[in-house]
């Protein structure tokens, strides 16, 4: 079995204790450094970066490959890359860059396919002098975003 193989039989079987947990990137180097980014539906931490690590480690062999393993969590300024990551922030503010414009707006749905994005913004009136405000929405395919961050607010 390859080296990567073995690695990713490893993590799937720590993360299937785990179901609230799920892989958002594995990455192994040439020189064999492996980093593993984890999220979850409720967020992870340090125990959960610490069981999948031992999941990973204490089954492989140094003898047969010498590598290095890093487990962490989905920093914040990290862009969403799964249909379940954009789940657990409806209702959260994202900074959505397309091929077009960056919009910042509240996430109101997600499905499979897209997501339903909403936002207030100053427009000038149809009729008159001045702007308004106007509330918008836009439904996003996943196939015309190309990055989306969780915007973090603070009041």
């Amino acid at each position: 079995m390859a080296f990567r193989d073995k690695v990713l039989q490893l993590l799937e079987e720590g993360l299937q204790e785990r179901p609230s947990l799920f892989l958002v990137d594995l990455n192994i180097s040439d020189s064999y450094k492996i980093t593993v980014t984890l999220d979850g539906d409720n967020g992870v931490n340090l125990q959960d970066c610490i069981d999948i690590s031992r999941a990973i480690d204490n089954n492989l062999d140094r003898e047969e490959q010498d590598f290095s393993l890093e487990v962490a969590s989905a920093g914040v300024s990290t862009p969403l890359k799964m249909v379940r990551q954009y789940k657990k922030n409806i209702g959260r503010t994202l900074k959505v860059k397309t091929a077009t414009e960056t919009i910042e707006a509240v996430l109101e749905q997600v499905s499979d396919e897209s997501i339903v994005l909403s936002w207030t913004t100053r427009e000038p009136k149809k009729i008159g002098k001045g702007k308004e405000t106007v509330q918008k929405t836009l439904t996003l395919p996943y196939s015309e975003i190309k990055e989306a961050i969780v915007t973090i607010i603070f009041n």
